[in-house]
């Protein structure tokens, strides 16, 4: 099937809002949570008779997209460790997948605090021309500090829905690949999914929008690469959200 025309998909009146992702499609805090993971795993398999941590091979197969104690509960899998579930208040010294997920967020927050973030630039450009159109905004993330990265970044003003980890732990949403973190944004903005726009980044949230029955997902190729995000489910890659600028312009 060949990839839709972006310009006729987006000017049409069945599309009514954009889905964002958030850490690698609106901020490049996917920076420092791979930094994060990269520090954690490296500590942990030091202490096992396992392979070493690969870096953006590991982040992308088994932990990109994923609510964090998922994504430390298969990344520890891959490497054939098993531990305690624990608790989700475990303290991060906690030997326990939950505990290995508090100390994750730990250097998460401490990075956050030390180095601020800002959007990309062309995710910017694209936030400011929705504006003045037709399209709602929503952030959908794994992430349980989604709000506190947008406060950083100074752009949570410009969404009307955010559903994130603390959403999804207190009304117990599975997680991407699961579509169903994407379905409440939709719901919440009395849409339904068919007339949003899912933009992902991640190979899991790409599966999300697809297992969703969305109007559209659009993968973002951060590093995941064209073809795995088309193969996962994408409808159409590009490499920033500004090539959407022009499609969304005459949408007004």
């Amino acid at each position: 099937m060949p990839a839709p025309n972006l310009n006729d998909a987006l000017q049409g009146s069945r599309l009514k809002a954009f889905l964002f992702d958030l850490d690698g499609v609106l901020t490049p805090t996917v920076d420092l949570h791979k930094e994060a993971w990269r520090r954690l795993f490296t500590e942990e398999f030091a202490k096992h008779d396992v392979a070493p941590y690969e870096g953006e091979a590991d982040y992308v197969a088994h932990v990109d997209g994923k609510p964090r104690f998922d994504g430390v509960r298969d990344m520890l899998a891959a490497r054939g460790i098993t531990l305690p579930e624990g608790e989700p208040t475990d303290p991060p010294t906690a030997d326990t997948v939950m505990g290995l997920g508090n100390r994750k967020n730990e250097m998460f927050e401490r990075a956050l605090a030390e180095q601020g973030i800002a959007a990309y630039p062309g995710s910017l450009e694209l936030l400011d021309v929705l504006r003045g159109t037709h399209f709602e905004a929503a952030v959908v993330s794994s992430s349980r500090n989604a709000v506190p990265v947008l406060e950083v970044a100074r752009i949570r003003d410009r969404f009307d829905v955010v559903v994130d980890g603390v959403v999804a732990a207190a009304e117990g949403l599975p997680g991407k690949p699961a579509p169903d973190t994407y379905r409440v944004a939709a719901e919440r903005l009395g849409l339904d999914p068919s007339q949003c726009v899912v933009v992902e980044d991640a190979l899991s949230g790409v599966q999300a929008g697809r297992a969703g029955d969305f109007g559209l997902v659009i993968g973002v190729d951060r590093g995941a690469g064209a073809d795995e995000l088309i193969a996962a489910g994408a409808d159409v890659v590009i490499d920033d959200l500004s090539e959407l600028v022009p499609a969304t312009e005459g949408a007004a």
